[in-house]
């Protein structure tokens, strides 16, 4: 049976973390245990969860700690089966990658390399991966407490996301809409709905036309009130040039692609 990677990315980048989950749904070998962007949590999560193989930024400028303050914990941790460990980083410096050697990686990226993308990154696991001794072979399963995890962590930054974006534009919480276009957005991207307007309806007890009032109306709003250049900017999905704003259709799903896809 084909082996299974149980992944662990330590990474500060949330956009990078989003983009992870997203090419890790492509493939049936490849289960992401979760992301980190604490190299002192990233330890407790290997030694809870187990994963089989981690990717290490080295630099972690948002969290706490590096990725050589994890490399050397999980040393000190001896572990009966160390995680394959795949540093990405984007120091060149022979004398730095030495040390990163030395203290248990297994092998290290450069992300300035032409070639380099998470996809890149997953795709070299997976070719490797039959190689890695002591890894546990596929199965269909896993555990409901980590599914919960990885779950609750992809909703956090999916809603973070899309938060942004609506901010920028100026859809600002003191509009109805702005809460019925977040779950639109939201439900777009874990399900395509037929009926949106219905499904955000029921969540607030309210009825779908005055749901879809409201988001018309703070869609409206922010065409007439946001500078040109910043909608420009941050929608350049086509616009009828004769209604001069994005229809709702067209603005929820152009913000669930832009999303889902971590395009900022």
């Amino acid at each position: 049976m084909p082996k299974r990677i149980d992944l662990l990315v330590v990474e500060d980048d949330e956009a990078t973390c989003l983009e992870y989950e997203q090419v890790c749904k492509k493939y049936e070998d490849v289960f992401l245990i979760g992301s980190s962007a604490d190299s002192y949590e990233a330890v407790k999560i290997t030694e809870e969860f187990k994963p089989n193989a981690v990717v290490l930024d080295l630099e972690l400028q948002k969290g706490s700690g590096n990725g050589i303050d994890y490399l050397i914990q999980i040393l000190d941790l001896k572990l009966k089966v160390k995680p394959y460990i795949m540093v990405v980083t984007n120091n060149v410096s022979p004398v730095t990658q030495a040390v990163v050697r030395n203290f248990g990686a297994d092998y290290i990226v450069v992300k300035s390399q032409s070639d380099y993308s998470v996809d890149m990154v997953v795709n070299l696991l997976r070719s490797v991966i039959s190689s890695i001794p002591d890894m546990n072979p596929y199965t269909p399963t896993s555990s409901p407490a980590i599914k919960k995890r990885i779950e609750e962590d992809y909703n956090r930054r999916l809603l973070k996301n899309i938060t942004r974006e609506l901010d920028i534009i100026g859809i600002s919480p003191r509009f109805k809409g702005r809460n019925y276009l977040r779950d639109a957005i939201e439900m777009i991207c874990h399900k395509e709905q037929t009926y949106i307007c219905n499904e955000v309806a029921k969540k607030y007890q309210k009825t779908s036309a005055s749901v879809e009032r409201a988001m018309q109306n703070a869609i409206d709003h922010a065409w007439k009130t946001t500078d040109t250049t910043t909608l420009e900017e941050h929608y350049m999905a086509y616009i009828n040039p004769g209604r001069g704003v994005p229809t709702l259709t067209e603005f929820i799903y152009y913000y669930a692609d832009k999303v889902k896809d971590s395009v900022d």
